[in-house]
């Protein structure tokens, strides 16, 4: 991101004890236990009143981008009462730590705005992470079938263990004949983009049904073309959203229900002083089968 400065310390996601407090902060104490959500919000301005914190204008996505992240010993949260959670007294703190970001990412920018809803057909492109928690947070509204589609048959086998009823390895090309064939030619109510790459945001508009919706996540960094040629009577609908997490206390109860255990995208275990080994882990992902990668301070 170009808003992230060289010698930034990286980190949007976490669980920490609280050291210190600033004189604002009153719903925190020192030693509470506490989720730190990867938006900062303020919970006053315009977007944080429409429950748009991913738009605060003194917050947003600024842990590890704008200001130094969780990846470290200590860091520092603006806006603490409104942009942490207390940890409830026996909760499974290393579930939580999906809560931060991916789980609330999947369910807000994948699941609500791709208006997956009981008996609809579904399809995920991209089964990282992030398509990962999408699935796991799919499920909760029934729909008849998942597709997930992605190159790695890892990745592909993992989807299948969460809960997807078909997979489509795209690696030859022909995943839209594929997605086509399975759903008799109609194609899927929701197409959820969890790449961020021009040739799978294509693959969604290839696939979509009449009526569907297109429900990007991934974070573009080349344009990507809309076909309005093939879509213009199509009556899709096409949404992009940065996470807001404010879903965070609705799945925190999901979580701590057991109706979806986020600990099972946890794949890997470091201290903090091997943090480099870490990041070669999640970057060999293909060769390590690394999904979500704890880090411990």
């Amino acid at each position: 991101m170009p808003t992230c400065q060289p010698g930034r310390v990286l980190g949007h996601e976490g669980i920490g004890i609280v050291e210190t407090i600033g004189r604002a902060v009153t719903a925190f104490k020192p030693a509470d236990r506490v989720l730190i959500s990867c938006v900062t919000a303020c919970g006053k301005c315009e977007y944080c009143r429409r429950a748009m914190f991913s738009h605060c204008t003194t917050g947003g996505w600024i842990l590890g981008n704008r200001i130094d992240g969780t990846q470290a010993e200590y860091v520092r949260i603006p806006h603490a009462d409104t942009s942490l959670y207390p940890i409830p007294t026996g909760a499974d703190e290393e579930a939580l730590v999906m809560l931060s970001d991916i789980l609330p990412t999947g369910f807000e920018c994948g699941v609500l705005n791709g208006k997956v809803a009981p008996g609809t057909t579904v399809a995920i492109v991209g089964s990282g992470p992030i398509g990962l928690a999408a699935l796991l947070t799919a499920q909760l509204y029934s729909p008849a079938e998942i597709i997930m589609i992605d190159l790695d048959d890892n990745r592909l086998e993992v989807a299948r263990s969460f809960g997807a009823t078909h997979t489509i390895n795209s690696s030859d090309g022909k995943a839209a004949d594929a997605v086509m064939a399975m759903t008799a030619g109609r194609g899927v109510d929701t197409a959820i983009e969890a790449v961020g790459i021009p040739a799978t945001f294509e693959l969604c508009q290839e696939i979509i049904a009449p009526g569907g919706t297109i429900a990007n996540i991934g974070v573009h960094g080349k344009k990507v073309d809309l076909h309005l040629e093939c879509l213009w009577d199509r009556n899709i609908s096409i949404t992009t959203r940065l996470v807001d997490t404010a879903t965070i206390p609705m799945l925190f109860k999901t979580v701590g229900s057991r109706k979806i255990d986020p600990k099972r995208l946890i794949t890997h275990r470091f201290t903090l002083d091997h943090i480099l080994d870490a990041y070669a882990t999640f970057a060999s992902a293909a060769k390590t089968k690394a999904l979500k990668v704890i880090i411990e301070a």
